[in-house]
């Protein structure tokens, strides 16, 4: 692995992002997870986006028990429940954007250190938790949300959700080239999928309050180019607070540091660095001394929230933000260019969408915020 640790001019230095990468791995826990903050639970996807936080600061012991710590947790079916603590389950629903994201975690891992026998060694975690997913691919392509733990799955999809999966579903098979693996099927389930986030919005309950629905069809790569430009133009003024940062929600001047970094990594992915580098600057507001980050702030009252809450999800957000500015990294181009995996294969658009008549998977209901 390259010794160089990722800076961004003017704003974070490389040893200013090792110390929030220290942070990191000095909440781990002995058996290798990593809650969100001492005390609290995890989920597989802030976990690995730990982790991956964790390798490109120079934390490979580190990173690599996180990972173990996911494979000791695997279901036999795949899956990992929605939140564990230290002691066992604490919610035990599985959710398939969760479950789909160590797939992502494990190709940035073999990016950035060419290790094929890691890669190997966890082919089957991979190969499992994704076919859990995509088993709740509907006949248009969407993913639904969940399962219970009982296996009923839930009813509607999420658009977030499914964006995020498209991008792991892509290093899955990306994953399964470097290994041999011919998986036709998940090259023709991501097609699906991706198509449905692009083109199909009724596929998905309406979350349009939340910042994620906006920004993530952009940044898994499922919008690009001169659509996804607009596309976030589209809805600026209604989540960006200029100078503070990306609200969570469009309705409350709560900032996060997370949304502001994941969102300013879709704007690198549609070639608006200049746009990204000042949302990442605005980021640097909550940094804390330490080299934590707040997970949030309201405005005008410059409160944080949660409380004093400083998160490992959201220093790890900002180390891959860091990542994808600097762009000089093995894995920096892994959520900014989507050439850099697998070509997704055609699609019949009519196909999909007689699948839809046939099925009436567009009768999404309505789900709560």
């Amino acid at each position: 692995m390259s010794e160089q640790v990722p800076s961004v001019d003017g704003i974070l230095t490389a040893r200013e992002l090792v110390a929030t990468g220290d942070t990191i791995a000095e909440w781990q826990l002995p058996n290798g997870m990593i809650p969100w903050f001492p005390g609290g639970h995890t989920d597989a996807w802030n976990h690995t986006e730990a982790a991956m936080a964790l390798l490109v600061t120079g934390h490979r012991r580190e990173a690599e028990r996180a990972f173990d710590w996911l494979r000791a947790h695997q279901r036999t079916d795949g899956a990992w429940h929605q939140y564990y603590v230290d002691d066992g389950v604490e919610q035990d629903k599985l959710d398939a954007n969760c479950i789909a994201y160590p797939a992502a975690g494990i190709w940035h891992h073999y990016l950035l250190t060419r290790d094929q026998g890691f890669l190997e060694e966890h082919w089957t975690m991979i190969e499992l938790a994704i076919d859990f997913v995509l088993d709740l691919q509907t006949p248009r392509g969407e993913i639904l949300w969940a399962r219970h733990a009982d296996g009923t799955p839930w009813s509607f999809a999420l658009l977030t959700g499914s964006s995020s999966i498209c991008h792991s579903l892509r290093c899955a098979i990306a994953a399964a080239e470097e290994l041999g693996h011919e998986r036709p099927d998940w090259e023709l389930s991501a097609s699906r999928l991706t198509h449905t986030v692009a083109h199909h919005p009724e596929a998905f309950a309406p979350k349009t309050r939340w910042a994620m629905d906006w920004y993530y069809p952009v940044l898994s790569g499922a919008v690009g180019g001169d659509r996804g430009r607009d596309h976030l133009a589209g809805r600026w003024d209604a989540f960006v607070m200029e100078g503070k940062g990306v609200r969570c929600v469009s309705d409350r001047p709560w900032v996060t540091a997370a949304e502001t970094c994941e969102c300013l990594i879709a704007h690198l992915a549609v070639g608006q660095g200049d746009i990204a580098k000042d949302m990442f600057e605005w980021a640097q507001s909550l940094r804390h001394d330490s080299g934590h980050y707040h997970t949030g702030i309201v405005y005008p009252q410059e409160v944080h929230f949660p409380g004093e809450e400083r998160s490992t999800y959201t220093a790890a957000a900002v180390i891959l933000a860091a990542d994808a500015l600097w762009g000089e990294g093995p894995a920096s181009r892994l959520f900014t260019d989507p050439s850099s995996l697998p070509e997704l294969i055609e699609v019949e658009c009519d196909h999909l969408c007689e699948a839809t008549d046939a099925s009436d998977s567009s009768a999404v209901p309505t789900a709560g915020d």
